[in-house]
């Protein structure tokens, strides 16, 4: 599978190696630039799906930058800013060029890693823009499966309400272009949609990102039409503070006035699916979530109705055709089948993306079997639960043995290291138990107690 292409720009050498080594371990390719003039060559000949953006640079800076390649027209594709020492005007002005995010300096790998993937789903959308990418918006959900009929009639019945809704999913999923379908459905197209990344939003600006003046904030601006924010989770505590209690009482004051304004606006939100396991464990709001959660709605990650992977193949290639002139090529049956078994951990993202490169090498109208090994064949996170691993890229004897250890392992747990349970529990003697957990690296000292 070819990686994805980051381009990282940044005038301090230390943080354009520490990015570029950890990006290029986790499988981008990595192109570095240490200031506008680099930057300009390399987002020719590099042509990347993400650019990593200093906003303080010593001959141009970021925003100017930033600016400079939004006015050129075209697709630009996501960039994400970084600093150590924005202001709230630079985050205000970078958000509204079209920057997808804000990260800041010292960077935290985790917090890193999550924008890197966040950045690339999106894909070509710009943020916080009034009028979706054609490729970000289906206009409704594709797929002929039971669960994409009941997303479609759950979706629909949501849309004739003006309600707050909650959107759960896991990411790449299509949170947002259900909730471009809700807009398109309820208010329509002609009302604004306002998108926003919940991890561009700080507490040190956020009275002016949401609250701004009558026509420059978020709120003002999705007047009519629908908020969306993207990950709610990221949200600081500060602004989830803020934005609950305008969700309450129903109005906000803007940046340099007295007088209070009605918040006219739908908000809707996407948050992952154990977001309930997060509101505990992470300080989510809960005053928050009650007052978008008033209407809930599930999106399936695409494993669950992977019989509809046909028709979403054939819906990415009309689409990238059409709306990007990229050359048509067809999926052979063997390379359906195959995809249909795959798990897609970055569901409809991974899936979106996957067709793009596929058009993008050219070769036989057919995309073959042998193609669409060589796009999988990756190594497959450690970490990743057993039901997002490709069993089917592996030699039988290793997936038995994967599978073997992801259950037994989650099966100990259940058994709190009890071995003497899970013995009884999965039908095994002790005596050969104990000789396949060992022999499948299993530690069951370190899952709980191992006595009875």
């Amino acid at each position: 599978m070819s990686a994805s292409r980051i381009l990282v720009v940044d005038d301090e050498a230390d943080i354009r190696t520490l990015i570029q080594e950890i990006l290029s371990e986790e499988g981008y390719a990595v192109t570095v630039a240490a200031d506008a003039a680099e930057a300009r060559v390399a987002r020719a000949s590099a042509d990347p799906h993400l650019v990593l953006l200093d906003i303080w640079m010593p001959d141009t800076d970021g925003i100017t930058l930033l600016r400079e390649w939004s006015s050129e027209g075209g697709g630009l594709c996501p960039v994400v800013m970084m600093s150590g020492h924005g202001t709230v005007d630079t985050a205000v002005e970078a958000t509204r060029l079209g920057a997808v995010d804000f990260i800041e300096k010292p960077l935290s790998l985790a917090k890193l890693l999550r924008t890197v993937e966040r950045g690339l789903s999106q894909g070509q959308r710009r943020p916080n823009t009034e009028h979706p990418s054609p490729l970000m918006s289906i206009v409704e959900p594709v797929g002929r499966s039971p669960l994409v009929r009941q997303l479609r009639e759950r979706a629909t019945q949501i849309a004739q309400h003006d309600a707050n809704v909650l959107i759960a999913g896991e990411p790449g999923s299509g949170r947002e272009a259900i909730a471009r379908y809700l807009h398109e459905k309820g208010a329509g197209p002609d009302a604004p949609f306002v998108s926003v990344s919940a991890g561009a939003v700080s507490a040190d600006n956020a009275e002016v990102q949401l609250f701004g003046d009558t026509k420059s904030g978020l709120l003002a601006r999705a007047g009519g039409g629908m908020l969306f924010i993207s990950e709610l989770s990221d949200l600081d505590p500060q602004v989830q503070k803020l934005l609950a209690a305008t969700l309450q009482q129903g109005s906000f004051t803007p940046v340099g006035s007295s007088q209070a304004v009605a918040f006219e606006a739908r908000v809707v939100a996407s948050v992952q699916a154990d977001y309930e396991r997060v509101a505990a464990e992470d300080g989510l709001r809960r005053d928050l979530l009650s007052a978008i959660n008033v209407l809930g709605l599930k999106v399936p990650a695409l494993r669950e109705y992977s019989q509809d992977v046909p028709d979403l193949l054939r819906y990415y290639v009309d689409t990238l055709v059409d709306q990007k002139g990229l050359e048509f090529r067809r999926f052979g049956i063997a390379a359906q089948n195959r995809l249909r078994n795959y798990p897609w951990p970055g569901n409809l993202a991974s899936l979106r993306n996957m067709v793009q490169r596929c058009l993008l090498s050219g070769g036989d109208e057919e995309v073959s079997l042998q193609e669409i090994e060589s796009e999988l064949a990756v190594a497959q996170t450690p970490v990743e639960p057993l039901v997002k691993q490709d069993l089917l890229a592996l030699p039988l004897r290793e997936a038995r043995e994967q599978f073997e250890r992801a259950y037994l392992t989650q099966q100990l747990i259940l058994c709190d290291g009890k071995v003497g349970q899970l013995s009884k529990r999965v039908g095994m003697e002790r005596t050969h138990l104990y000789r396949k957990l060992r022999s499948l690296g299993v530690d069951f000292r370190q899952a709980g107690n191992s006595d009875d």
